[in-house]
């Protein structure tokens, strides 16, 4: 008696789940998909805001940015021993 009430308490739930998904999943499908497609709206808008702001270029002229280096001072006191090593035959 034991092993069958498993089996229908299984397939309640089974069918339970399969019913829920099918009234709620378009709607959650249809929610994540409004949440992207602000999200993506809104880094468009942010990238087109930055290009808007920018002086404009004349047609054919020609610009070249270079991304700012840091230059890091390498502290070459303290880098350990130098072993030379020599070929053995």
């Amino acid at each position: 008696m034991g092993f069958l009430k498993t089996i229908l308490i299984i397939l309640l739930v089974y069918y339970t789940l399969k019913l829920l998904a099918k009234w709620f999943g378009p709607r959650l499908f249809s929610y994540a998909a409004k949440k992207t497609e602000d999200r993506f709206r809104n880094s468009f808008e942010q990238y087109s805001n930055q290009n808007q702001n920018q002086a404009p270029v004349d047609e054919g002229e020609i610009s070249i940015e270079k991304p700012r280096t840091s230059k890091k001072k390498v502290n070459t006191d303290n880098v350990g021993e130098f072993i030379d090593f020599e070929e053995i035959k």
